[in-house]
C-alpha cells in the first residue's frame, strides 16, 4: 500500500517545520511553496562582506522550539549568542536607556522609569496613578492603549509601550490587543489592580541583567539547564534554516508551485497548482495550510463548510515593512555606539522605528567585516503604506539620515540593502484570541485539514514552529483513523 499524503501549502519556516515533523510519520510529504525561494520571512544576503539576515534574525533561546528545531537538522555548532541586548529609546532629543524593569515598556518601578528621561515629570505623575487606583472590571479584550494608557497614561503608551510593541507587530497600541500581545501581563493583570505590580511580578529581582528590548513571550519557561542568553541566532543567518529543514525533512519540495484551488473528493483532497493556463491537479489524504491569512481565507473560502474559518482568516490585517542593512567605516561613527541599537516611537515622527547595531548585538559579524559597523534600520507601521511606496535609493538615504541624527554618523553608507516585506506582519488586533478560536473551530470540520504560521500563536520563529508541530499532531491524528486513499497522483488537466 503506497503511505498516505500530506500536502503542505508554504514553504516557510511554519511549512517546513511542519514537514519535517513528519519525516518519520510513515507519511509522504509534499510541500508546494508558490514563490521562487524557500522560507518565508527568513532570509540572507551578504552585507559589508558578512552574511546578515534581512527577516527575522534572532529567536527566543528560553522557547525549546527553535533550537531544539535547529539542533534537529544538525545545525546547533552554529548557533551564537549576543554581545549585549541593552537597549534604549530616542526620544526627547537623546538615545535614552530602556528602564531596567519593565515587561513590553510596561513599568515595573516609576524611579527607575524616571531615570531614564523617557517620560515627562507630567507623564510620571500620570502613572503613579496606577499604584492607587481600584482595579478596574475589565470584560472582554481591549485594545493596548485602552487598558495600559487607561492605567498608566498616554505618555507611557507612547513613548514606551508603543515602540516595543511596533518593533514585535509593526501595528498601533490602538489596535493592537491587550490578551494577545501582552498575554503573559494580561494573565496576571487579572489578580492585581496596579499593571506596575504585575509587571514587576514577571521580572527577577532587582538588580538582574540591563534591560532587553523585545523579550515578551507566552511560551513554556526554560527548562533546567537551558540556555542563559533571551535570543540566540545562527552565524550563518537564520536565513540558512529553511534549506536545511527542507533537505532534512525527507519531503519532496516544490517551489513555483503556488496553490490556486483547494476542494474536497470522496477520497481526501484536490489541490490545483499553477496557472489556469497549464493547471496541474494533486491528491492528497490530508492538507497543512501554512500560508498568511489571506490566501488561506481563499482557499479555504473554495471549500464546502470552510466559510466560517475563511470570514475569520479575512479579519486580520497585516502591516508592511522593509529592512535596511547599512554597513559603515567604524570610523564614520564620533563615538563607538553603545549596546544593541534603539528604539523610536513614533510620535516623533521618524521615518525608522528601529535600529539595530548588528554589529555590537552580534559579534561574529565583526569577525567577517573587521572594520565595519554594520546596522539594521527598520521602518513601516500599519497605515505608513506612503513611506514604503519609495524607491529603495530614497528609503535608504532616510534611513541614513535619521541614523545620522540619532548618531552622528557622517558620509554615506559603503554598502546597502533594502529588503521589503509586503504585508510581512500579521495584526493581533483587539478580538485575536476569539478570531483564532473561530478559525480553528471552522478549520476542525474539514477532515484531514490543519493551520499554522504567524497569524495564530505567536509571529516568533519558536512559536511558528510550535503551531506547525501542532499541525502536524492534528493531521496524523485525522490520518490515524482512517485508511490511506493511495493519493498522491498528479494529472494535467
Amino acid at each position: 500500500m503506497q503511505p498516505p499524503v500530506v500536502a503542505v501549502i508554504g514553504g516557510g519556516v511554519s511549512g517546513l517545520a511542519a514537514a519535517f515533523a513528519l519525516r518519520d510519520a510513515g507519511v509522504a510529504v509534499t510541500v508546494l511553496e508558490g514563490s521562487p525561494r524557500l522560507g518565508g520571512k527568513l532570509e540572507v544576503s551578504e552585507v559589508g562582506g558578512s552574511q546578515v539576515d534581512a527577516g527575522a534574525e534572532a529567536l527566543l533561546a528560553r522557547r525549546p522550539e527553535g533550537t531544539g528545531l535547529i539542533d534537529a537538522v544538525g545545525l546547533s555548532s552554529g548557533l551564537v549568542q549576543p554581545g549585549t541586548t541593552s537597549a534604549g529609546i530616542w526620544t526627547r532629543s537623546q538615545i535614552r536607556p530602556l528602564p531596567r524593569r519593565q515587561f513590553m515598556g510596561v513599568p515595573a518601578d516609576l524611579d527607575d522609569l524616571a531615570a531614564t528621561g523617557i517620560v515627562s515629570a507630567d507623564g510620571l505623575v500620570r502613572a503613579e496613578d496606577d499604584l492607587t487606583r481600584p482595579g478596574d472590571a475589565v470584560a472582554g479584550d481591549e485594545s493596548v492603549t485602552c487598558r495600559v494608557g487607561g492605567r498608566l497614561g498616554a505618555e507611557v503608551v507612547d513613548r514606551l509601550v508603543e515602540p516595543l510593541l511596533g518593533g514585535v507587530y509593526a501595528g498601533r497600541c490602538e489596535d493592537l490587543s491587550f490578551e494577545a500581545t501582552l498575554p503573559a501581563l494580561a494573565h496576571v493583570a487579572r489578580e492585581r489592580s496596579s499593571l506596575i505590580d504585575a509587571a514587576a511580578s514577571l521580572l527577577p529581582p532587582a538588580g538582574g541583567a540591563p534591560a532587553r528590548a523585545g523579550t515578551q513571550d507566552a511560551g513554556p519557561r526554560p527548562a533546567p539547564g537551558a540556555p542563559a542568553a533571551v535570543f540566540t541566532t545562527l552565524a550563518a543567518g537564520l536565513g540558512s534554516l529553511p534549506a536545511a529543514l527542507a533537505g532534512r525533512s525527507g519531503a519532496t519540495v516544490r517551489t513555483s508551485a503556488m496553490v490556486r484551488e483547494l476542494a474536497r473528493t470522496p477520497e481526501g483532497w484536490r489541490l490545483t497548482v499553477g496557472s489556469a493556463h497549464a493547471p496541474e491537479a494533486l491528491s492528497a489524504d490530508a492538507v497543512i495550510i501554512a500560508v498568511p491569512a489571506r490566501p488561506a481565507s481563499r482557499l479555504l473560502a473554495q471549500v464546502a463548510d470552510g466559510q466560517a474559518a475563511a470570514t475569520a482568516l479575512a479579519e486580520i490585517k497585516y502591516a508592511s515593512m522593509a529592512i535596511l542593512t547599512l554597513a559603515y567605516p567604524e570610523s564614520a561613527f564620533p563615538q563607538p555606539p553603545a549596546g544593541s541599537g534603539f528604539l523610536v516611537p513614533a510620535v516623533d515622527g521618524r521615518v525608522v522605528k528601529a535600529v539595530t547595531y548588528s554589529s555590537n548585538k552580534w559579534p561574529h559579524l565583526r569577525q567577517t567585516s573587521p572594520g565595519l559597523l554594520i546596522v539594521r534600520c527598520s521602518v513601516g507601521r500599519l497605515g505608513e503604506e506612503a513611506i514604503l511606496q519609495r524607491e529603495d535609493a530614497e528609503l535608504a538615504t532616510l534611513a541614513a539620515a535619521d541614523l545620522a541624527a540619532a548618531t552622528g554618523v557622517r558620509g554615506a553608507p559603503i554598502d546597502v540593502r533594502v529588503t521589503r516585506w509586503g504585508g510581512g506582519l500579521p495584526q493581533y488586533s483587539v478580538g485575536h484570541l476569539d478570531r483564532v478560536a473561530r478559525i480553528r473551530a471552522g478549520v476542525a470540520k474539514l477532515p484531514g485539514v490543519a493551520v499554522c504560521g504567524a497569524a495564530y500563536d505567536g509571529i516568533g520563529i519558536p512559536a511558528c514552529i510550535g503551531s506547525a508541530r501542532l499541525a502536524a499532531d492534528q493531521v496524523l491524528a485525522y490520518l490515524g483513523t482512517r485508511a490511506p486513499a493511495g493519493a498522491g497522483r498528479r494529472e494535467t488537466r
